[in-house]
């Protein structure tokens, strides 16, 4: 797999206080905050945090406070066949989603979700969350 970006997504019920302490003191750009989601830039196109808030309904990693690593791949098709193909299970199933990407999960030995996506254009309801 070549990743084009690699970035960090945390589980909190503290979404807001979080995206406000990183923003005020490191300087992060908000670059989507839909409340339950936000994803914040530092500096360059590569260096990015997500906080998400827990999920009702939705992967496993979303449920708990926990960590889920977000891979963004150049055809997230293909990646699907191929990890697939080797024996992984997903957790997520592949699919388009509403806020701009198409992707799925699986787990690695320690249970951290890896979330691996294409972007996608966003469903007209989400277009407003981006910044």
């Amino acid at each position: 797999m070549i990743a084009k970006t690699l970035s960090a997504c945390i589980t909190t019920t503290k979404v807001d206080e979080s995206r406000d302490f990183y923003v005020k003191h490191f300087g992060a750009k908000i670059t989507f905050d839909c409340g339950w989601y936000v994803n914040l830039r530092f500096g360059n196109e590569t260096s990015e945090l997500q906080f998400i808030a827990p999920q009702e309904q939705g992967p496993p990693a979303c449920n708990p406070a926990g960590l889920m690593y977000n891979f963004c791949v150049e055809d997230v098709d293909a990646e699907f066949d191929r990890l697939i193909a080797s024996g992984l299970t997903p957790v997520m199933p592949i699919e388009n989603h509403p806020w701009g990407d198409r992707g799925f999960a699986v787990l690695d030995p320690n249970g951290v979700m890896l979330y691996i996506y294409s972007d996608r254009e966003p469903a007209e309801e989400f277009k407003q969350y981006y910044k």
